[in-house]
C-alpha cells in the first residue's frame, strides 16, 4: 500500500472514530436532555419521519404500526391501533405531538431505533446521512387477542380488570381493564377530551387508567390467601387446625361479623370447624381469630413476600402501577402505611381483606400463581422478544422470579383448600366443568355503600398441574358476590384456555 492511500485510509478511519463518538454522545448521553426540551422542534420532526417499530400480539397480530404521508418532500409516519380498544392501556399511544403512554413510552428507545446499541445507532445515523428512512424495532408481547378480546367482553363495559398469567413462565396472557377506548382517538381533533369521558358503569374512572396495574381495590376475602400462607408456613396452624364458630369473633370488645350469604338472611354461624373449612366457606370470624393470633405485623410480612409494598416489575411505565398494601387516608390524600406494632394494625379485619388493605389485580394473580408454583414468585412480564428492522432479535425475554415465599408444602395445602372452594364451598355454585379442575377463592369486599361490593375470584387450572392463573375484579356491583359475579368471568376464560 502506497503512502498516499495509507493516509488516506488513516483519515477515514479517524472520521470514522469521530462519527461513533459524536454518535454514542447524542444518542445516548445527551439524548435525556435533548428530549427535556420540549421546543425542540427539529427533535419532534425527526421523530415523525421515524418508520416506528410494530408492537405485536404474541399471534402475530399487530396492535400498533404507522401510516405513512408525505409532507414538504418529507416522510412522515403517524401511529394506528388496528385493533383499536383491545389493550390501549397495555400498550399506550404515541401522539403526533410526541407524547407517549404505556409500552410506547417504556419501550419507545427500541420502537425509535434509538436503543444504546452501537451498531444499530451509527446504522440509524447513515441512514439519515442517506435520506434513508429509519426504522425502529418491533416489540412482540406475550398477550393473546383472543383472551383479551374474552376478558373485555366478559367485563362488558362495567369497570373492574381481568390479568391472566402463564404461572410457569408469568407471562401475561391477558391483561384486560375496563372501561376501555378507541385508541387512535388520541390523534383526532378533541379525541383526548372524547377518552376522558369514557368511565364506565362505576362512573368515577377514566378509561385512559390501566386497572390492572394502577387500580388499588380492596381484596375481600381473597386476602385469605395470604393469610392462610402466614398462618401455615409460620407453623400456627394446621389445615385441620379447630375453631367455634358462632357467626362472629370479638375484637376490641366488639363483634366483627361474618359475611352475609346470598340464600339467607343475617351473617352465616358454622360453628366447629377446622381451618380448612374456614377457607373453603369463607368464614370471617376464623380469619379474624387467626389475624388476632399471628398478629398484624406477620401477615404483611407474608403479603410483602409476594410483593405487596413494591410496585410489580413489569415493562409499563413505574408510574403506571401502585404497589399494594395498607394505605391511609389523610390532608396529604392516600399513601401507604407501613406499621412496626401490632398495635397500630386492626389484625382481625386485615386478616379477611378489610381495614385499608388495597391491592392491584395484578397483586392478585401474582398471589395466585405463587400458590400454583409451590410457593414461588414469578416475575411477571409482557414483552415476549424485539426484533430488529432486519430480523435479527435484539432481546428475548428469559422467564425470572421473584424469590419464595412460602414453603412447597404450605402451597400444597393452599391449593387443596383452594379446590376445596371450588367443589364444595363459595364457589360451588359457579358451574366449572367437572373435567376441568379448579383451585380457586372468592371475594365479596365491603365498600360501606350497602349491599354494593367489589366483587373478586381468583384461580388456577388445572390444579394438580397448574398452568393459567386468572384475577377478576368488578367494581361496585349490587349484591356483588365473588361466586355471582367474578368468577363465571374466570371460569369462561379457563374454559377457552384450556378447552379451545
Amino acid at each position: 500500500m502506497n503512502k498516499q492511500l495509507r493516509h488516506v485510509s488513516v483519515f477515514a478511519l479517524v472520521l470514522i472514530a469521530v462519527l461513533i463518538g459524536a454518535t454514542t454522545y447524542w444518542q445516548t448521553w445527551a439524548k435525556a436532555d435533548l428530549a427535556a426540551r420540549k421546543g425542540n422542534s427539529v427533535s419532534l420532526i425527526e421523530r415523525l419521519t421515524v418508520d416506528r417499530g410494530k408492537i405485536l400480539a404474541a399471534d402475530g397480530t399487530v396492535l400498533a404500526n404507522n401510516r405513512k404521508s408525505r409532507k414538504h418532500g418529507l416522510t412522515f409516519f403517524t401511529r394506528h391501533y388496528p385493533q383499536n380498544d383491545l389493550a390501549p392501556q397495555v400498550v399506550g399511544y404515541a401522539t403526533n405531538a410526541g407524547t407517549t403512554t404505556g409500552l410506547e413510552q417504556s419501550l419507545d428507545d427500541y420502537l425509535t431505533g434509538a436503543n444504546t446499541n452501537l451498531t444499530n445507532t451509527f446504522t440509524q445515523d447513515l441512514d439519515r446521512l442517506g435520506d434513508r428512512t429509519v426504522k425502529g424495532d418491533n416489540v412482540y408481547l406475550t398477550l393473546r387477542p383472543d383472551i383479551q378480546r374474552l376478558a373485555l367482553d366478559q367485563l362488558g363495559g362495567r369497570c373492574g380488570a381481568v390479568v391472566v398469567l402463564d404461572t410457569h413462565t408469568g407471562a401475561v396472557v391477558a391483561m384486560a381493564s375496563s372501561p376501555t377506548y378507541n385508541a387512535n382517538l388520541i390523534n383526532q381533533q378533541n379525541g383526548y377530551a372524547k377518552i376522558g369521558r369514557i368511565q364506565g358503569t362505576c362512573g368515577d374512572h377514566t378509561a385512559l387508567q390501566n386497572n390492572a396495574t394502577v387500580g388499588l381495590y380492596p381484596p375481600g376475602s381473597t386476602f385469605k390467601m395470604v393469610t392462610a400462607a402466614a398462618a401455615l408456613d409460620s407453623g400456627a396452624y394446621t389445615p385441620s387446625s379447630r375453631f367455634n364458630d358462632p357467626g362472629y369473633c370479638t375484637e376490641y370488645g366488639q363483634r366483627v361479623s361474618n359475611a352475609g350469604n346470598p340464600d339467607q338472611n343475617g351473617p352465616e354461624a358454622f360453628g366447629n370447624v377446622s381451618l380448612a373449612q374456614g377457607f373453603e366457606h369463607s368464614i370471617n370470624s376464623v380469619f379474624c381469630n387467626v389475624g388476632m393470633h399471628i398478629g398484624g405485623l406477620k401477615i404483611l410480612d407474608y403479603a410483602k413476600r409476594f410483593g405487596f409494598y413494591s410496585v410489580p416489575p413489569i415493562e409499563t411505565p413505574p408510574d403506571e402501577s401502585n404497589a399494594s398494601g395498607l394505605y391511609k387516608f389523610d390532608k396529604h390524600g392516600r399513601r401507604l402505611f407501613s406499621p412496626t406494632s401490632n398495635t397500630q394494625i386492626d389484625s382481625g379485619r386485615l386478616a379477611f381483606g378489610q381495614y385499608n388493605m388495597l391491592a392491584t389485580p395484578l397483586q392478585m394473580a401474582l398471589v395466585g400463581a405463587t400458590i400454583a408454583n409451590k410457593g414461588v414468585v414469578p416475575k411477571p412480564y409482557l414483552v415476549q422478544k424485539v426484533v430488529g428492522a432486519d430480523g435479527s432479535t435484539v432481546t428475548k425475554t428469559q422467564p425470572q422470579t421473584l424469590g419464595r415465599a412460602m414453603k412447597p408444602e404450605t402451597a400444597a395445602e393452599l391449593n387443596q383448600m383452594m379446590q376445596l372452594v371450588v367443589q364444595g364451598g363459595t364457589a360451588a355454585t359457579v358451574g366449572f366443568p367437572p373435567d376441568l379442575k379448579v383451585a380457586g377463592k372468592t371475594g365479596t369486599a365491603e365498600l360501606g355503600l350497602g349491599n354494593v361490593y367489589d366483587s373478586w375470584f381468583v384461580a388456577f387450572a388445572p390444579a394438580d398441574n397448574p398452568r393459567y392463573v386468572v384475577a377478576v375484579v368488578v367494581e361496585k356491583q349490587p349484591n356483588g358476590f365473588g361466586a355471582s359475579v367474578a368468577a363465571p368471568i374466570a371460569r369462561a376464560i379457563l374454559e377457552k384456555l384450556l378447552h379451545s
